[in-house]
């Protein structure tokens, strides 16, 4: 529950793209740059993703079978969001064509949800797809807006699709190895907010999906909520650790949060 002087926080949900690099390697995962007028995280690299619409839990509340709708309502944003921001069409029982994917995204922008475009796609989701894989919900007095951020993993396997940025909240997207990117952050190539630079830390573990998928399953899915506590005299935010992530904290003069 919210604090009283702190505003409601929104459902969102966030997924991380896996696909095989084409020259072997670590594999590869979707980033984007969102726009610098945003918001939220306005100029910064992150995962496709964002809040959970009414829409979402109404067509949730028709295909969530055993799967908790309001759990099911925040995978369909996820794929929603991704067709939307990338035209990467995820969790289906079927693999469409480029120029369904094209088509689907066309009319996910006119219809500003998900439910008709499976109808007339005849598509059909495969919630299991999406892999639960870390839950992030800061507490901050100071921010207008708090996201409650549900990430997920995805794989794509080879990745041979046709992507195509949605310019108006993003301005560039990408594919990389969780190390690249943040080797790419210590350039100052990228920006990184404190989550998603916490997550790729962790994604950099993995050799393949599979061991991102092993690890996720096994640790469970708790709420991060960032901290702050004194180390040697200065201010540093961090986080529980027991949540599978590799680092825990860093300084707060350093922390981008978006």
């Amino acid at each position: 529950m919210d604090a009283p002087d702190q505003p409601p926080s929104i459902p969102a949900a966030t997924v991380v793209v896996f696909r095989h690099a084409a020259a072997g390697g670590p594999p590869e995962i979707l980033m984007i740059t969102r726009n610098r007028a945003m918001t939220f995280a306005g100029g910064m690299a992150v995962f496709p993703g964002g809040r959970v619409d009414p829409a979402d839990y109404e067509l949730a509340q028709t295909i969530a079978g055993d799967l908790d709708p309001d759990e099911a309502a925040h995978r369909i944003a996820a794929m929603r969001e991704t067709l939307e921001e990338t035209g990467l069409a995820i969790g289906l029982t079927a693999t469409p064509s480029a120029d369904e994917a094209i088509a689907a995204r066309k009319l996910l922008l006119e219809q500003g949800a998900l439910a008709p475009v499976l109808d007339a796609m005849g598509w059909t989701l495969d919630l299991a797809a999406l892999i639960p894989f870390a839950r992030w919900h800061p507490k901050n007095e100071r921010i207008p807006r708090i996201f409650d951020t549900r990430f997920y993993l995805a794989d794509l396997g080879t990745g041979a699709v046709e992507l195509e940025i949605d310019a108006t909240e993003n301005t560039h997207l990408f594919w990389t190895s969780a190390a690249d990117a943040l080797a790419a952050a210590e350039r100052e190539e990228i920006a990184l907010i404190f989550p998603t630079r916490r997550n790729l830390e962790r994604l950099a573990e993995f050799a393949t999906f599979a061991e991102a998928r092993a690890q996720a399953e096994v640790i469970p899915v708790q709420t991060i909520t960032p901290r702050i506590e004194e180390r040697d005299g200065e201010r540093w935010l961090m986080i529980p650790k027991d949540a599978g992530y590799p680092v825990h904290g860093e300084p707060l003069t350093s922390v981008a949060r978006g």
